[in-house]
């Protein structure tokens, strides 16, 4: 999609602070963080929410988690602990329709959260 700015991230048209990329994922820094750590977990393909899932991505999801897990040990706040989220739709919290992980860790969560 050429006005998503997560695909833009994507084809490299803009450079995102990236830790973790592989060929369906990628993962970088937030550039307004919520935590002191917070990364955001996308797919590469362009799916703009939740809702837009189908059947065929459920692999593709437990990648997402998976890999918010494996960022989470390199970043060294897997054993303290860490927060994931995926907001759906504006009340929600999405700003950005793409399908993205928070990864929010490096101080203590408090509950609820919103």
């Amino acid at each position: 999609m050429s006005d998503c700015l997560f695909c833009k991230f994507v084809n490299g048209e803009i450079k995102p602070d990236k830790v973790y990329e592989d060929d369906e994922l990628l993962a970088f820094r937030d550039i307004s963080p919520q935590a002191p750590i917070h990364i955001l977990v996308i797919p590469k393909r362009h799916i703009s929410t939740l809702n837009d899932l189908e059947s065929d991505d459920e692999a593709l999801m437990g990648k997402l988690i998976l890999a918010a897990q494996r960022v989470a040990k390199e970043e060294g706040i897997d054993e303290v602990g860490y927060r994931t989220v995926i907001n759906c739709n504006e009340d929600a919290g999405q700003s950005v329709f793409h399908i993205h992980l928070h990864l929010l860790g490096g101080r203590h969560m408090k509950w609820p959260p919103g």
